[in-house]
């Protein structure tokens, strides 16, 4: 598996449809899977990595790594690109969709159609404290404090999964023991 926004395909390579199953088999060796999966979509800087790597079995992995591996994900900061961000987004709920249904339990960012099971947005203070936080310690990548704004607006479509229903959380914590609460 690659690294985080590293390695994946260029986005000028045209893409189709293969047989997934050995990335999905590897994501098995070190992910717990489940009878029924979930998705929680949180905007960059929360803390869902710190949570995924902080996490006493590995129950949760990081929707990043899952899309990169399978290629939904071109190499490069992609989330700066403007227009083709919906495009990378429909790539990552496909594959999002198809994890859920081998039952693993998936955390990220990326997301166009796919209704999550909960998202996550913690009051704006807090958020932009995470960002400055991990960008002064262990910067991994995502959004940073000169790129406030796109992750407001990213909080602002986030939040309009809210009107259909899908439970809102303020902290990754709270939205993972609420869905694990569930099975």
């Amino acid at each position: 598996m690659t690294g985080i926004h590293s390695g994946s395909l260029d986005f000028k390579l045209p893409l189709m449809f293969s047989d997934g199953t050995k990335v999905y088999e590897e994501f098995a060796k070190k992910y717990i899977t489940h009878k029924h999966g979930f998705f929680i979509l949180a905007p960059s800087g929360v803390g869902k990595t710190h949570f995924i790597k902080n996490q006493k079995e590995p129950h949760w992995m990081d929707g990043d790594a899952l899309w990169e591996s399978t290629n939904a994900h071109p190499a490069g900061e992609w989330w700066t690109w403007g227009e083709l961000i919906d495009e990378v987004d429909q790539r990552s709920d496909i594959i999002t969709m198809m994890a859920k249904k081998m039952g693993f339990w998936i955390m990220g960012a990326s997301n166009n159609w796919l209704k999550p099971d909960a998202i996550v947005l913690p009051n704006w203070n807090t958020h932009k404290k995470y960002i400055k936080i991990r960008e002064q310690t262990n910067y991994d990548g995502g959004a940073t404090s000169d790129r406030l704004g796109q992750v407001l607006g990213h909080r602002k479509w986030i939040r309009q999964w809210v009107k259909k229903c899908v439970p809102c959380f303020r902290s990754v914590q709270e939205a993972a023991d609420y869905l694990a609460k569930l099975t």
